[in-house]
């Protein structure tokens, strides 16, 4: 047959280790909270932007139509790649004396732009704040000055915005809220599946119905809970019952 469980089961296992379950709840936040603030290095992002536009000969002969953008838009794809090639990174490590590769500064770089739009935004993320607008700005200026070359004369690159770190940076990572939020989360559901785990491996007998489903005997009689007043001084309990009979009697006589 079957076995099933109701709400008010479920609520009385939870209620029964509500207290196991609030603790491994607040362990985890706790723990969580400790790793991040303390073991986790903060990470910080800076971003800088270039636009791609006409050459000035270009703007000088003629005015904007819909081609030249739609074409300086096809460019920008292309220069998505050239920024994050070794040919500019490695020239950027050398700049800023990096002792790293090129394929480690790409790592540390984000390039993109909004869809049909000729603002492109360098990112770069660092565990020194300066460092990344550093590298931010270097990567724009690097490619800049290699992109006349790389283009057969091609020279459409204007920066708009140069990364900026202000007097107290934000990490952008890690989220020590959102860490510790899931982590709470987390303890909550590991609380309430080790409770009913526990409830399920508990086999002790603990009323009539549980002596009939497991024993398959019928209940003779129940013995009834004896308070320790009554067992260690029975005569006493006896003389205030007489006492307190006395007051009333006397009560009601006057």
């Amino acid at each position: 047959m079957e076995e099933t469980i109701s709400l008010k089961e479920i609520f009385e296992v939870i209620k029964k280790r509500l207290w196991m379950i609030i603790g491994l709840a607040a362990t985890a936040a706790v723990i969580s909270a400790l790793y991040t603030i303390f073991l986790v290095t903060p990470t910080y992002e800076a971003s800088s932007q270039f636009i791609v536009n006409q050459t000035q000969s270009e703007q000088q002969n003629a005015a904007y139509d819909i081609n030249d953008i739609r074409t300086n838009v096809e460019l920008i794809n292309t220069y998505n790649v050239i920024i994050e090639s070794p040919r500019i990174l490695d020239q950027v490590a050398s700049e800023l004396n990096l002792d790293i590769s090129a394929g480690a500064l790409a790592n540390k770089l984000q390039v993109s732009n909004a869809n049909e739009s000729q603002v492109v935004n360098v990112t770069a993320t660092d565990n020194n704040a300066l460092m990344a607008a550093d590298i931010a700005n270097t990567t724009v200026e690097v490619f800049k000055e290699e992109v006349p070359q790389l283009m057969n004369g091609v020279d459409n690159i204007n920066v708009l915005t140069e990364a900026n770190v202000g007097s107290d940076p934000a990490p952008v990572s890690p989220n020590t809220s959102l860490n510790i939020a899931i982590a709470l989360v987390v303890g909550l559901m590991l609380g309430v599946g080790l409770a009913f785990l526990l409830e399920y491996l508990d086999n002790s007998i603990k009323s009539e119905t549980d002596i009939d489903e497991t024993l398959g005997l019928p209940v003779l009689g129940v013995v009834s809970t004896i308070s320790s007043e009554n067992t260690t001084n029975p005569g006493r309990s006896k003389k205030k019952k007489r006492e307190a009979g006395t007051v009333r009697g006397e009560s009601v006589g006057t």
